[in-house]
């Protein structure tokens, strides 16, 4: 289904519109359409960056690594040594 947005432009502003859309053989519509898809983009764009840049930071840390198995026995050896020895959390 699709949706009808209205906005509205002063005559100087729709001419301009009418010109950027007529230079690449579009309807005013077309090109309106184009553009937002292209600032939704943009947009979504900075997001990734974010994220990306967290996930760099968190690289930069070091920690435990190796096989699940190993880890978890590392942990649990851990709590055994602990007080009373019992293993309990």
């Amino acid at each position: 289904m699709t949706k009808r947005l209205q906005v509205l432009f002063d005559d100087g502003e729709y001419a301009a519109l009418q010109a950027a859309a007529a230079s690449r053989g579009m309807t005013v519509a077309e090109w309106v359409r184009q553009a937002l898809t292209a600032a939704r983009r943009e947009a979504s764009t900075a997001d990734i960056d974010r994220k990306l840049a967290a996930i760099r930071s968190a690289v930069r840390h070091t920690a435990p690594t190796g096989p699940i198995e190993r880890l978890t026995a590392e942990t649990e050896r851990g709590y055994t040594a602990l007080p009373g020895g019992d293993g309990g959390y």
